[in-house]
Formats: C-alpha cells, structure tokens, sequence
C-alpha cells in the first residue's frame, strides 16, 4: 500500500494466483477548483494483469451494502435500517456506465434522511445482483460466492428468493448488500483496467450547528445538491469526465510528491490536506463554508468557524481560496458587532447566538492578518474593499478594549485559544495585535486610505513598548503583579505560542514585527526547553497526544521558575498545530535544522502504526489547527505572491536539495511547479503552470525576473522537471 494523498495505491500479489491486481483510487482534488474537490464520489480503478503463461477467467466484483437505509446499530451492533418495506437495490445503465443504484427511505426531499447512492463499473459488459439473498445463518455469503465462483458471473435473485426467510428482525435485513461485476479473459501478459465509481447523494443537512434555529428550515442543502440530483447523475458525470479528474488529481500529487522538498514536510502538507473535505467542514447550496474546529466520533467537535483556532490554518486559503475568503466574509461581515466585537463562533447565518458574548482576542487580530494573506494570494480589491469597514471596526476595538493605557500593547481581558482569558501584557496577544497593525496598514495602502499612517503609528510605539516590557533576555513573557490573581495564566512560562504572530506576518509578507535577533533568540528558546526528544517523565495530567516514548512540543515550560499554581488550560500538552507553526518559523527565520527536526518527530509520531497519518486529532479528529502545515511550503521555498501587482517570488532555503529544487506552488490566479540548479544560482529557473492562468505574471529569483507565457518562463519551452 501506498498513501500519496489525494490517492492510495495498492498493489496485491499471491504466488497461487495467476494474475496481479493494481488499484488507483481517489476522490478528484484539484487546486482552486473545490467544486471539482467536493464531488461527492470515490473511484476505483483495478489493472487486472495475467503474469502466467495460460489465458485466465476473472473478474472483479464491487459490493456494497445499501447505506441510504442505514440508520445506526442496535444494542447488538447489528445495523438498523429506515423502515419502510424491503430494500430498493434497482440495477441501471448509461452507455458503458453500469451499477446498482441504492435508494434511501420513503421520506420527503427536505428530510436527513434522504438520499440515496451507486455502485457502477465503466465497462462494456457487466453482471449484477443488486439484491443478496437473505437467508439464516451463513446463507446470504454462501449463495453469493457459489454464485461468483461457478463462472465469474453475477446472477440477479427474483424477489421472492431474495426475501426468504432471515435470522433477524425486518428492521435490520432491510439493508441488503448490492453487487456488480465485469468478468475479462485474459492472455498471457495481457493486462485490462476496469474502473468503479461509489457516488452519494445525501444533499440535506442539519440547517445549523447542533440543532436547527426553530425560526428557519431544518435543514438545508449542501453544495454539490445544485450540480446534481441524485448518485446516479455523479456516476455518469464521473464518467464522462474521468480522463480530466484523474488527470488533474495526479498532476497535483506527482507536484507534491515529487518535489525536492523534505520528506517529511510532504508527509505533513499531504497529512492534513483532508481536513477540508473531512466531517469537519461543509459547504452549503448558497455558497457558505462553515468548519468546526473538529470531529467527535458521532458529531462535530467545538463549532462556528472558530477563528482562533481557524487562524493557524494555512492550507485552505492556498487551495481553495475561494472557501477562505468565503469564512472570512461570514467573520467580518456577519458575526461584527456595532461596536467592532467580532464574535468568535460564527452563529449568525443559522439565527443563532453562542452563549459566550466575548471576542476572542487572538482570533479577532489573526483574521484581520488573514485577511491581508489571502488578498495577497487572490488580487481581489473587491474582497479587500468589502471587509475593509470591519477590519477597522475590529482592529479599534481590540485598541480601546484590550489596551486599557493607551500604549500600544494589550493588557485587558483577553480571551484566547486556551479557552481562557490572559491577563496583562502577554506575547501571544500582544505580537498578534502588531502583525495586525501592520496588515491594516498595508491594506489602507492598497486601498488609497490615511488611516494607513494612523496605524503606524500605533505599531512603531507598540512594539518598542511590548519589547521592551516582555523581553526578559531569554524568550518574551507575560507581565502580571500576582501570577495567581487570575487563574490560568503562564507568567514567567516559555509559550510555545508566544511568537504566533511573528510568523503569522512571515506568511502574510508583513517582515519582522520586533527586533530580529530578539525574535531568533525566543524560538531557540522555545526549542530548547519546550520539545522534548523524548518527552521521558514530563508530568501531563491533561490530555495525551503523544507518548514518554515519542518527541514532542510542549505548549509551555518554566526553564526560570515561577510556575502558577494553577497555570493555563492545556499547558502541558502537545499539539501538532502549535508544532507546526513554530517548525515554519524555525525555517523562517533560518533553522532550517531545527524546524525540520520538529516536523519529522511529529510525522513519526503518525506513521501508520502510532496513528493515522491522514488523522491529526487535537479536540476531535481532522483538527483544523493542523492545517498550519502548509506554512512549511512558502517557509522553506521562499514562495510569495501578489497577485494584485501580478508577481511570483522563490527564494528557496539552502541545502534542502542537492542538485535540483523542485517545489509545487499555489495562489489563487494558478498552480504549478517551480525548479532551479541547487548548483548554480545563475541557471535558468523553470516555472510549469498545471492550472489557472499566470500569464503576464512577474516572477522574481534574486536579482533577475522573468515574465510566464503560455504557462512558460520568458515563453520558451524547458523540459518539464520530472
């Protein structure tokens, strides 16, 4: 087996079988195309091949049980279906495309319940039994492999065979697997690749987070529902169009995956990549893109677009960026207040309100720098002159309400990511308020507007202030009389977090908030104390994510003393979201070593064995903090965008590759891959735009500049990087 995500790729072999069996399969992901990345299907394409010297017989056989009826388990954990009478397997066709469609409960359009999904195979002949036979005991296999062993063919049942008498109640027998099958003959050597597609069509969701607001529809429909109308449309669509998914899925994995980029760093950026198309988000019919910060098992976990979490998360805007300006439309122009409190679980689109009243201070600061990344990722002034209003609106609140003296640095009440409040002059809040200064600042530039001066100003004052209340010659720290005051604080604590907004700048193209080699100095700080390689005998009465055995970054350490008694929530765990963005900004400001070394311990703590490496779980799986992953690429590529001036920069890191550098790239206007000599920095670069169009744009290598045409450096012709 290999995972490349978007694909896994498996490969079977039995020396007592005279064929091998090769499977692709994948769900469509496409960068700056989530409609074509929200298609609701997964394909299967088998290359059967016959390595003996005779001709064989197969054939491959997809089965699936009907999952419109399943309606969850009994105490036994045998399934329950909907009631409503036997299953309703129906076999169909369309040209080559044949399957069985698989309908859901007599119920109407609007209910959850409604649905229904396909099993189809692209081949010119086909068999099926769309219905098993339903007996006692073992029947229901043994009827169906003596059926399929005898000659490779499926036989469809009458009704009545397939509806004897079963063991169990009708409620659960009603969920009744379906098949289809394409039998192939085989010469010597010969190889046939046949292709199955499972489609679904469940376009109803909860019209809300929990439970629907009693003054709008309990339900509403999710995006794909406006493409399709049921399973059986996105199997043919899928069919039509397989050749350009498959396509453009590979081409996006083969620039990942074949990239000089480090090992681990792919393991990562692809790691965390599903978190979009997990349970963890969803896209509506009117265009809305809602995420929870996780999943529980049987639900979402903590919810509304949380942006203090949503914050560190950098893989959205660089793949879909369309579906981040839409988050950051909901944050700036819905969830805003008169008074410029931008509530931090976003409710408002469902009529309802979260009962916690207070903004987030860390999560209101790192939107309006979101802001400012992603306008710089799309060129869209429309987006950028849409929000501008609120960003002011909010970045003045943070000003009168959180600085309580007027001197450019926070000190009120501010609530955070620790789902507690600090108090005082901290360096998580109070970086995060500088890197906001400074996107308002740029954006006023952009935007012709005077408040960018203002701004200013207020950055100049406030980060000589804040550096020079929190440096203690060592790392930044929290200013507080009593440190036990106000429970859950950190003090004299090294926070792991402490320089989020410094790096939060870096991807956003803001430069250095405070002084450099201040900054440097606190990251090697944070590593030294805070990851533990392996965390041994640390004492964590919290919740565990990774083992004494395993190496990991802690939250925060007291390296001079001075713990609370009761120190802030979570404080001794580890998150991979946290480990994420100081690895970057290891890289960023140029330890490279250090931050590789972070990644690869946190990878290996997701190798398969230890757990999923497609599942990083913070509260809930598929963590949406985990997305800070993608802050690697530009860390050590040196990639930057504007697409509003058309320009393209690389200035990759030295040593990550030995004779070529290869990297994917992606921004909003188009994606690609980008190479150049590792060995000489005078060699001519080559840029291969795989999708969008750059043409015109600028694309800068140190002192030189080339222009992209026809999706080409200077338009000549370089052999693509292989």
């Amino acid at each position: 087996f290999r995972g490349r995500y978007p694909t896994a790729e498996l490969e079977l072999r039995d020396p007592e079988i005279p064929v091998e069996a090769d499977l692709l399969a994948f769900t469509p992901l496409i960068p700056l195309n989530p409609d074509e990345s929200g298609i609701p299907c997964a394909i299967f394409e088998w290359t059967i091949r016959n390595r003996s010297a005779a001709p064989v017989r197969a054939a491959v056989v997809g089965s699936m049980l009907n999952p419109a009826l399943f309606s969850g388990f009994d105490e036994h954990d045998n399934l329950r279906s909907y009631p409503g009478g036997p299953a309703r397997n129906r076999p169909r066709a369309d040209g080559q495309t044949h399957g069985v469609f698989f309908e859901g409960p007599e119920v109407g359009d609007t209910e959850l319940a409604f649905g229904n999904a396909v099993i189809a195979a692209i081949a010119p002949e086909v068999t099926t039994k769309p219905e098993w036979f339903r007996g006692g005991w073992y029947d229901t296999l043994r009827e169906f492999w003596d059926d399929l062993s005898a000659d490779g063919c499926l036989t469809e049942l009458d009704p009545d065979r397939v509806a004897a008498k079963g063991m169990v109640g009708p409620e659960i027998v009603n969920i009744v697997p379906g098949s289809i099958g394409v039998p192939i003959d085989l010469a010597s050597g010969e190889s046939r690749t046949i292709t199955f597609i499972i489609s679904w069509y469940f376009p109803n969701r909860l019209n809300g987070w929990y439970t629907a607001a009693p003054s709008v529809a309990p339900t509403a429909r999710v995006r794909y529902s406006t493409r399709f109308t049921d399973a059986w449309e996105v199997a043919r669509y899928v069919a039509r169009n397989l050749s350009q998914l498959k396509a453009a899925t590979a081409d996006f994995r083969d620039a990942l995956f074949e990239s000089t980029l480090p090992r681990a760093v792919i393991d990562a950026v692809a790691g965390t990549m599903p978190v979009p198309r997990t349970n963890t988000c969803f896209w509506l019919a009117d265009g809305h893109f809602f995420g929870w910060e996780g999943c529980s098992d049987h639900g979402g976990s903590c919810h509304g677009n949380c942006n203090h979490v949503w914050a560190y998360a950098q893989t959205l805007a660089f793949l879909y960026p369309s579906l981040e300006m839409d988050m950051l439309r909901t944050a700036f122009l819905d969830e805003v207040e008169p008074s410029g409190k931008m509530r931090f679980r976003a409710e408002s689109h469902f009529g309802t309100t979260f009962k916690k009243q207070q903004a987030a201070a860390d999560g209101q600061l790192g939107s309006i720098i979101r802001v400012w990344r992603t306008f710089l990722l799309t060129g869209d002034r429309g987006f950028l002159a849409e929000l501008w209003p609120n960003v002011r609106k909010c970045l003045d609140y943070s000003l009168t309400t959180w600085d309580t003296d007027g001197d450019g640095v926070l000190d009120g009440e501010q609530h955070n990511t620790y789902d507690i409040e600090f108090w005082g002059p901290n360096p998580l809040t109070g970086i995060l308020l500088l890197g906001a200064l400074r996107a308002a600042e740029e954006m006023a530039i952009r935007l012709d507007d005077p408040a960018a001066a203002h701004y200013r100003g207020i950055y100049e004052r406030g980060r000589v202030r804040l550096d020079d209340l929190l440096w203690n010659g060592d790392y930044y720290e929290q200013r507080l009389e009593d440190v036990d005051q106000h429970p859950y604080q950190h003090g004299q604590g090294c926070l792991s977090d402490q320089l989020l907004g410094q790096q939060l700048a870096h991807v956003a193209q803001l430069g250095h908030l405070l002084p450099e080699e201040h900054v440097g100095a606190a990251l090697d700080a944070i590593t030294r104390y805070n990851f533990l390689a392996p965390l041994g005998n640390h004492a964590n009465l919290q919740r565990t994510y990774a083992f004494a055995d395993e190496a990991g970054l802690i939250l925060c350490s007291w390296p001079r003393g001075g713990r609370p008694r009761l120190p802030f929530v979570y404080s001794d765990e580890v998150w991979t979201g946290v480990e994420y963005q100081v690895a970057a900004h290891l890289i960023f400001e140029g330890r490279t070593r250090e931050g590789l070394s972070l990644v690869e311990a946190l990878r290996a703590r997701h190798d398969g064995y230890r757990r999923n490496p497609w599942n990083e779980v913070e509260c809930g799986h598929h963590y949406a903090r985990s997305m800070a992953s993608w802050a690697l690429i530009p860390a050590l590529t040196g990639f930057r965008c504007d697409v509003d001036r058309r320009s393209l920069w690389f200035d990759p890191v030295e040593n990550i590759s030995s004779v070529t550098f290869q990297t994917l790239f992606t921004c909003g206007a188009g994606w690609g891959v980008y190479a150049q000599s590792a060995r000489d920095s005078q060699a001519h670069p080559v840029l291969v735009v795989l999708g969008g169009n750059l043409d015109g744009f600028t694309v800068y290598v140190g002192e030189r500049s080339w222009r992209v045409i026809e999706g080409r450096l200077g338009g000549a012709e370089p052999e693509p990087p292989g």
